[in-house]
């Protein structure tokens, strides 16, 4: 039999279990918000707004989280080749495009990590080949729309499952990873590849071969 107390502590229990996943919504959609960012702002997103516009050679100034008529003149420039309307404010819409095209300094590290562990033996093509499948995914409808959620996805990368990932990358994943975020796409836009001397997957040989690039053969 179910006393009141007992019954009083059931009901609060409840209440703090839905507080905190409302409050963990909550966090989440606050940072997924995009920031309104325009003339005259100094903030720290204005610094990941130059450094994003820097890795698509899109901005050569100083990474000073001022937004300054060079920045401008870069997010113009952004949103006229990625389909945004150019006003020179980064809103929403422009936030949407620079999350797909580009990425952040914590995002190119995930960047350069995938590219090191899953392909360091592979050719600077074959390397930057890699990265292009991670940017491919984030580009597309069917994978997540962040690189976290790409490489990090069940099953997605055996350097992940294997604990490869973890090894520090060098100088030339984090060049290829420059490369693949600038648009080099070695792969002809696909979103899977394997080895196929060591991959175990039937599934992945169903996918349709688009191209061999050292050991690794590239599908959709």
């Amino acid at each position: 039999m179910i006393t009141m107390t007992a019954c009083k502590w059931k009901v609060f229990a409840i209440l703090i279990v839905l507080f905190v996943i409302q409050s963990l919504g909550f966090k989440e959609d606050k940072a997924e918000a995009a920031p309104v960012l325009k003339y005259g702002i100094e903030d720290p997103k204005v610094w990941d707004l130059q450094y994003r516009l820097k890795t698509l050679g899109l901005y050569d100034g100083a990474l000073d989280g001022k937004y300054g008529p060079g920045t401008v003149s870069s997010v113009l420039e952004f949103q006229k080749e990625y389909g945004a309307y150019p006003d020179g404010i980064a809103g929403p819409a422009t936030w949407r495009q620079l999350r797909k095209y580009t990425l952040s300094k914590p995002e190119m590290d995930i960047m350069a990590k995938i590219i090191y562990s899953e392909a360091r033996g592979e050719s600077y093509k074959g390397q930057v080949a890699v990265g292009a499948v991670v940017m491919n995914r984030i580009q597309s409808d069917e994978f997540p729309n962040t690189i976290e959620g790409v490489v990090f996805q069940k099953n997605a990368f055996t350097a992940v499952m294997d604990g490869q990932y973890g090894m520090e990358p060098n100088r030339t994943a984090y060049m290829a990873a420059l490369d693949a975020v600038r648009g080099w796409d070695p792969t002809g836009n696909s979103h899977y590849y394997f080895n196929p001397k060591t991959a175990t997957s039937k599934w992945i040989w169903t996918r349709t071969p688009t191209m061999q690039i050292g050991r690794h053969t590239f599908a959709n």
